[in-house]
């Protein structure tokens, strides 16, 4: 389990994010429309997109949707969003998956992913299940709805814990987050939505490119 902590935060260098994808259930049924999605993904991971995550669906073609991803793409820091239960948690496991992000804490789902050895990152908006997950050694939170935070979660008093900002967030809120304590954001539907991605992400990891070379 450490290990894979351990590389997980490694992929979060001072300009990485995690684009989240939600496909529509038909999509999984669609060839073109299939073909297209993994033609956009193969463009963002050539530009340098090092985290994605497609939002779990208990749907029997989604073990195959993302399990071409993780075999097409395998460089890419591959992961399944809106965890809501076991199997949710299973189905990630049998293919392979680096890590999962819960919606909502769920101390149960949180503990069932541990003994199966599997990296679950919780969705944490107020005090009480701040405090219940760091207790259960949980090193990786993600705040969420970030609008609905508690105040009284200051993140300077947990040096130790890396923080995700997700929820109604664009590529442009990602220097802000990281500027006020976040490790990185997770960009949902303002970065995929109705099967088109967000152009501002393709221009930003170009640019990027273009300057490392």
């Amino acid at each position: 389990m450490q290990s894979k902590k351990n590389f997980f935060s490694g992929k979060l260098d001072l300009e990485s994010y995690f684009l989240l994808i939600k496909p529509d259930n038909n999509i999984y049924y669609d060839n073109i429309k299939k073909r297209i999605i993994y033609g956009e993904i193969e463009k963002l991971i050539t530009l340098g997109l090092r985290n994605l995550e497609i939002s779990w669906s208990n749907n029997k073609n989604w073990l195959d949707f993302v399990y071409k991803i993780k075999l097409n793409f395998p460089t890419i820091n591959l992961g399944s969003a809106s965890i809501i239960n076991q199997k949710s948690i299973d189905d990630s496991l049998s293919i392979g998956l680096k890590y999962s992000m819960m919606k909502f804490w769920d101390k149960d789902l949180f503990n069932y992913a541990k003994a199966k050895k599997h990296l679950l990152i919780p969705g944490i908006k107020n005090l009480k299940d701040l405090k219940e997950a760091i207790k259960l050694n949980c090193k990786i939170i993600k705040i969420y709805p970030i609008q609905s935070k508690d105040t009284s979660i200051d993140l300077s008093h947990y040096k130790n814990i890396y923080f995700i900002a997700a929820g109604g967030l664009s590529i442009n809120d990602l220097k802000h987050y990281k500027s006020v304590g976040y490790k990185t954001i997770v960009i949902g539907d303002k970065g995929f939505r109705d099967n088109k991605l967000d152009p501002s992400i393709y221009r930003l990891l170009t640019e990027k490119l273009n300057q490392n070379r």
